[in-house]
């Protein structure tokens, strides 16, 4: 990686899956995000017999690594094979899947009967209008400025020792500090290898964490990381330091700063939270949202959850979503009800 090039952990582009058509007219539910949290949302909801259409861009966060782990009965599956199942069994129950890019999300005028609505543009100019909105749009993350470094994401540049530890056990592991919330990372990969260095990498690293690294025998260098070398095959072998050293690694854990997707949702005025990873949205009990009719689910407001988590968060989503929709339709029945009554009277 040279200077000019982006420094973002960027999705790898998948191709784009066989997409249905949008919706006409008003839909139940609108989900923004086809990823575990947004495809298990919808299912839910589809197999509630609500109207609901995913949109997805086809660019999935774990879209590097080879497989999925800590997932019961499916560790080990490609992510591109979980997406592809998921969207299967979505549309088994008369759900739609949509392959577009969301650039705007926003309410619209209510209905007749003062229901909700929102109004979700595409890219391409096409439109939707729906009762609720689900964002299950994920995050991206954003590496450090170290040459080299990004090439290797999702592979031997790791970040969660769940989701990779086992298959890095023994091995010689780097831990790439990116302040202080790195330190704990450390002695979760000290469970997994013997063989562990912590570069500081210009962050600050207090004397008792230096006592505590040495009784557990993790290594400390301060000196700063320039850049990451690979060998004659092309794989990590280490990092070069700032005074020319290079330190022998197989393996770099990486807490990198997490970003929400939240580009065309800012109409929603979805209200946001800083936390020591990251931003995310702002959340209450299953995913529901400050804003009426507006609920979050999966990494967009949990940034460490892994797929299970997501996909569970989006079940408790979609369930609340077609609660909410429930009491939303009894009260319009109710009404026009109450108005032939009336109409009945007079």
């Amino acid at each position: 990686m040279t200077d000019k090039e982006p420094k973002e952990a960027m999705a790898v582009m998948t191709p784009p899956y066989a997409s249905d058509a949008l919706a006409d007219g008003t839909v139940d539910a609108a989900v923004i995000g086809g990823g575990a949290a947004g495809l298990n949302g919808a299912l839910i909801l589809a197999r509630s017999r609500r109207s609901v259409v995913v949109i997805d861009s086809g660019a999935p966060r774990n879209a590097p690594a080879e497989a999925v782990h800590g997932l019961l009965a499916l560790d080990g599956t490609p992510p591109s094979e979980i997406l592809r199942r998921g969207r299967e069994q979505v549309r088994q129950y008369g759900g739609r899947v949509v392959h577009g890019e969301v650039v705007s999300a926003e309410p619209a005028a209510p209905s007749a009967d003062g229901d909700l609505r929102f109004t979700v543009t595409l890219a391409d100019g096409r439109s939707i209008t729906a009762r609720r909105i689900l964002v299950a749009t994920g995050l991206t993350d954003v590496l450090p400025e170290v040459p080299g470094l990004a090439e290797h994401w999702g592979h031997s540049v790791l970040h969660c020792p769940y989701c990779h530890g086992w298959e890095v056990r023994d091995e010689a592991i780097g831990i790439l500090a990116t302040g202080p919330v790195s330190i704990d990372h450390a002695f979760l990969f000290r469970q997994l290898t013997e063989d562990l260095t912590y570069f500081t990498h210009g962050t600050d690293l207090d004397a008792d964490s230096r006592a505590r690294f040495a009784a557990r025998g993790i290594r400390v260098i301060d000196t700063p990381v320039t850049e990451v070398v690979n060998d004659t095959d092309g794989a990590l072998a280490g990092v070069r330091l700032a005074d020319g050293q290079v330190v022998a690694r197989r393996v770099l854990a990486v807490l990198a700063q997490l970003q929400i997707r939240a580009q065309g949702l800012e109409g929603l005025g979805l209200p946001v939270e800083d936390l020591p990873k990251g931003r995310s949205f702002a959340s209450g009990v299953s995913g529901a949202t400050e804003v009426p009719g507006v609920w979050v689910a999966g990494n967009v407001t949990d940034l460490v959850a892994q797929v299970g988590a997501s996909a569970a968060a989006g079940a408790l989503a979609g369930a609340d979503i077609n609660r909410m929709l429930a009491i939303a339709d009894t009260d319009a029945a109710l009404r026009a009800r109450l108005d032939d009554s009336t109409s009945s009277a007079s």
